[in-house]
């Protein structure tokens, strides 16, 4: 199972560039920035953007796969994102990694000033989001008429003169899942808070099952990712080494390809020490925990 860090961009590039770099050091798999205009309790803290960020990661960095976790239609239009993505991929060398999501309501739904959608509608939305964003990545010209998004010949040359970077939904609901299942991988944080971790794991469990039922059977096999976030339950999967070994060897044993966790911070959420990474780089191969 390959495991990847979320970075939050909370800090000036001077220090950001030597997690990133770091993260590629120890061996992690992929590393991946939140995509928000700001967020939770950190909202009136310092919080960077995110293309920016991945472009500068994506130049100090030569292996390790960068992604969203995750952009969403709150203030991105899938023209724009496309061709962001398509830059993105180009400096990194093709190791960009597209997680989506419908978004929430929040500081990103609100900031320009629109009514709140129901949760039906940014689904509805979403799933334009998703269909207009894998045009747009596999042709060089796409026009689309939709009922929330609208492109006219919208240029993404070399778009399909390459293998399309891949697009991993989250989702925990029927629809999201029938989205996801026909993308290049599912996304899940869990059900939600739980009191205890054997709790968190059932609603887990419960997700992985309804998820089975409606991934859509491929008529040749393909590449699929599945992939948790580890951080969702009632502690830090990196409060200790021994949690982290549980969490991955759970989530192993849910059929998940890849687990995420959060790098450290001093105070706040995900609080923890950064020599923990040094403890689960050492777990790895090749970007790989293997649950003994």
């Amino acid at each position: 199972m390959r495991i990847g860090v979320i970075i939050l961009p909370e800090d000036p590039w001077a220090r950001a560039s030597a997690m990133w770099m770091s993260l590629e050091e120890r061996g992690f798999a992929h590393a991946w920035i939140y995509d928000h205009l700001a967020w939770r309790t950190l909202a009136d803290s310092p919080w960077y953007a995110t293309m920016p960020t991945l472009a500068a990661a994506a130049l100090v960095t030569e292996r390790i796969q960068l992604g969203t976790w995750v952009t969403s239609p709150n203030f991105r239009h899938p023209v724009t994102l496309a061709k962001d993505l398509l830059t993105l991929d180009d400096m990194s060398g093709g190791r960009v990694l597209a997680g989506m999501g419908a978004g929430g309501i929040g500081w990103d739904s609100a900031v320009f000033g629109g009514p709140d959608l129901s949760p039906r509608q940014r689904v509805d939305r979403f799933a334009e989001f998703v269909e207009l964003t894998d045009l747009l990545l596999r042709q060089p010209d796409t026009s689309f008429d939709g009922e929330w998004y609208t492109a006219v010949r919208a240029r993404m040359v070399p778009a399909g003169s390459r293998s399309r970077i891949p697009l991993l939904v989250a989702a925990n609901g029927p629809r999201g899942m029938r989205i996801a299942s026909s993308a290049d991988g599912w996304i899940t944080s869990g059900t939600g808070p739980a009191d205890t971790w054997d709790e968190w794991w059932s609603g887990v469990a419960g997700l992985v099952s309804r998820f089975e039922q409606v991934l859509a059977p491929a008529d040749e096999p393909r590449p699929f990712r599945r992939m948790l976030s580890a951080d969702a339950g009632p502690t830090f999967a990196l409060e200790s080494l021994d949690a982290f070994t549980e969490a991955a060897g759970r989530a192993a044993e849910l059929g998940f390809t890849d687990m995420v966790v959060h790098w450290p911070r001093a105070d706040g959420p995900y609080r923890g020490d950064e020599r923990l990474l040094d403890a689960v780089a050492g777990l790895l191969t090749d970007g790989e925990y293997l649950p003994s």
